[in-house]
């Protein structure tokens, strides 16, 4: 049996390789073991549109019928948000999701979901790691005998989220706005949900592909061209949402097609909350996000913290503390209202009331937010490299090797999570491995697209 290691966010592997039916019995039963240690006895499973999400999610269900420990399974596909809302509402003890999230089409993985409804914080994954036995067990119940006992139970999970959904939001307001939504689901778990809530999208990718059609579900640009496209060509949308494979992260395109980052979207959600529906609180975000986050922050004297990359540490501080705003450059976003989990359509509706409330189109609002904090670009290269390479980089970052990316001078460096590199007031580069794939990460912000380009072509000669 081979070590499972969590990474920033649950557990992850390729399917048929590590990732069987015998090591995910091994997570499910640590996990068992530690709701028995606390006298937790309840847990909500769900099931993205991963391969053999049903089969590993039913697996799973059995494991904590065999400790007896009750199941509420989603009978369907659903969400992570759906999971982690599921949890608060029927107040049970913790949620686990099957689920690669973004990861490309062979993976997939297994997420612990708090019973605040969200991320599970890193000690508590730390002491579930620690309990993973070195062998499944061997006699599980049936799920027929678990629902005879009153140990297994199906919850329908996304009747909940719509619930939810239409109890939060001014939805009258949305649906009669005439924004001309454009919907890509990445063949993920928001294709039944989205078109529930606002019937008349124009829908791409939203069909059952446990394959993703070969495409990693992840909602960045260079995986996106195909909305993208339908919005260029299109003279009938107003915005572009697009979801990963558990519809937890966000990708947002404006009228033009044009791409709209993570950075912008957090920068929205903060002039928004604040300033329309007046609410106050702490900014949390990710070291990889943008520093704009903390100058309209302090401009407005709110108070601000910047995490490790992981929304687990944001919900973290959003369990104890009075969080506004909180999340990370690769798309995971939350806000005060909902639980403390990132919720790629929750954030969509958002945006969406924010613009008609104001009868403005997306562009125009980040417009207004370049007023008040100035205009910039990002951007991210992920290098693929071999290990030897990638620890070669990252130890001449430990050791302060660098002191310039071709003629760019390095000013300063911070190295909360990975490393950044200020080249000036308004520009800097990130040197980050990923936590969770054989990718170095590198970020880059500028005053302008040109420029961003330029810095991370100038990092990678440097580096490699």
């Amino acid at each position: 049996m081979s070590d499972i290691k969590f990474g920033t966010d649950g557990w992850r592997a390729i399917i048929a390789d590590t990732y069987t039916l015998d090591n995910v019995k091994r997570v499910a039963e640590a996990t068992a073991i530690w709701l028995e240690e606390r006298e937790k006895k309840q847990v909500v499973i769900g099931y993205d549109c991963r391969f053999g999400g049903k089969m590993f999610a039913e697996a799973s269900a059995q494991v904590f019928g065999a400790h007896q420990i009750k199941v509420l399974l989603a009978p369907k596909f659903v969400s992570t948000p759906m999971v982690s809302l599921g949890v608060v509402k029927t107040g049970s003890d913790i949620g686990v999701v099957i689920t690669a999230s973004h990861n490309p089409p062979s993976y997939n993985g297994f997420k612990l979901k708090s019973s605040f409804g969200g991320p599970t914080i890193p000690a508590e994954i730390a002491e579930v790691e620690a309990l993973i036995p070195s062998k499944p067990l061997q006699r599980l119940p049936s799920l027929d005998k678990m629902r005879e006992d009153g140990l297994l139970e199906s919850v329908d999970l996304e009747q909940m989220y719509f619930d939810h959904v239409m109890s939060s939001f001014d939805m009258d307001l949305i649906r009669s706005s005439g924004i001309r939504l454009a919907f890509d689901a990445m063949y993920g778990a928001g294709q039944d949900i989205l078109p529930r809530i606002l019937p008349d999208a124009k829908l791409v990718h939203c069909e059952f592909n446990p394959s993703f059609n070969g495409q990693a579900p992840e909602p960045i640009m260079r995986n996106l061209g195909e909305i993208s496209e339908l919005i260029k060509t299109s003279d009938d949308i107003d915005m572009g949402l697009a979801n990963d494979g558990d519809a937890d992260r966000i990708g947002l395109f404006d009228s033009e097609g044009n791409f709209v980052d993570s950075h912008h979207i957090l920068l929205l959600l903060l002039y928004y909350l604040h300033k329309y529906r007046k609410e106050s609180g702490k900014v949390v975000v990710t070291f990889s996000v943008t520093d704009k986050m903390r100058v309209m922050a302090e401009k407005w004297g709110l108070d601000f913290e910047v995490t490790k990359i992981g929304f687990k540490y944001i919900a973290e501080i959003m369990i104890h503390e009075d969080i506004m705003v909180g999340g990370e450059e690769s798309g995971g976003l939350a806000v005060k209202g909902h639980i403390p989990e990132r919720d790629g359509i929750w954030i969509g509706l958002v945006v969406m009331e924010f613009m008609a409330k104001t009868g403005k189109s997306l562009r125009e609002l980040i417009d207004m937010v370049y007023d008040e904090v100035g205009s910039f670009n990002s951007d991210r290269d992920d290098l693929h490299i071999d290990n030897e390479t990638k620890e070669h980089v990252i130890s001449q970052c430990r050791d302060d090797a660098y002191t310039a990316f071709g003629s760019y001078e390095i000013q300063r460096v911070e190295s909360i999570d990975g490393y950044k590199f200020y080249l000036s007031d308004n520009s800097w580069v990130m040197i980050r491995p990923s936590g969770t794939e054989p990718v170095l990460r590198v970020y880059a912000e500028a005053p302008d697209a040109a420029e961003v380009r330029r810095i991370l072509d100038a990092t990678r000669e440097a580096i490699l």
